[in-house]
């Protein structure tokens, strides 16, 4: 499984580069534009071919997603720490992200996945991950009903590392919007998956 995360800002072209991904293979896209108001989301949303809009996952404006079709939330640790993910969990599907294999060891069967990163040092904020552990903890990984899905460095050189581990799916983020080519970096990630 490859999911793609949106760059915080919006970038030229980049609901043109999401949907041609989409009809490319790509799993599911999260939208995290943490700094986008609700007109901005929708604008944002209404831009991506309805026929996707179950492939989409959101980190805010919860709210939009039965205007769009759209069940799939993401939670930061600090709100499922809070809890704030309860009103969702129910006839949604919900995902989180982790930094350590402990934590995603204990995490309940009502998360579909989470992500665990850094997994390689990261390509978009520099310096972050160059000691990281987390390739190593995969393998103390005990947790059988929760998706792992691998976030931070990973690009077409070392996907196929990613899937060598005991990892359900990679996420792609530096990788593809720092690219002059995302797209074709999009192609290279999902052939390494499909050989």
């Amino acid at each position: 499984m490859i999911l793609v995360i949106t760059p915080e800002l919006i970038v030229p072209n980049e609901t043109d580069l999401i949907n041609q991904m989409f009809q490319e293979g790509l799993d599911l896209l999260h939208i995290r534009k943490p700094g986008a108001n609700r007109n901005e989301m929708i604008e944002f949303i209404t831009q991506i071919d309805d026929a996707f809009h179950s492939q989409l996952v959101l980190h805010t404006h919860y709210d939009l997603g039965k205007e769009y079709q759209i069940s799939r939330f993401h939670f930061r640790e600090i709100d499922r720490k809070e809890e704030a993910f309860k009103t969702f969990a129910e006839e949604n599907i919900i995902s989180t992200s982790v930094h350590d294999i402990t934590t995603y060891n204990t995490l309940d069967k009502v998360w579909e996945y989470a992500f665990i990163s850094p997994f390689f040092p990261s390509i978009s904020k520099k310096g972050y991950g160059l000691d990281s552990t987390i390739k190593e903890e995969v393998k103390h990984r005990n947790n059988p009903d929760v998706k792992l899905i691998a976030l931070g460095g990973i690009n077409q050189d070392n996907i196929h590392e990613v899937f060598e581990s005991d990892i359900d799916g990679a996420a792609l983020l530096g990788a593809i919007w720092e690219s002059e080519e995302p797209l074709k970096v999009f192609r290279k990630c999902r052939n390494v998956l499909m050989s």
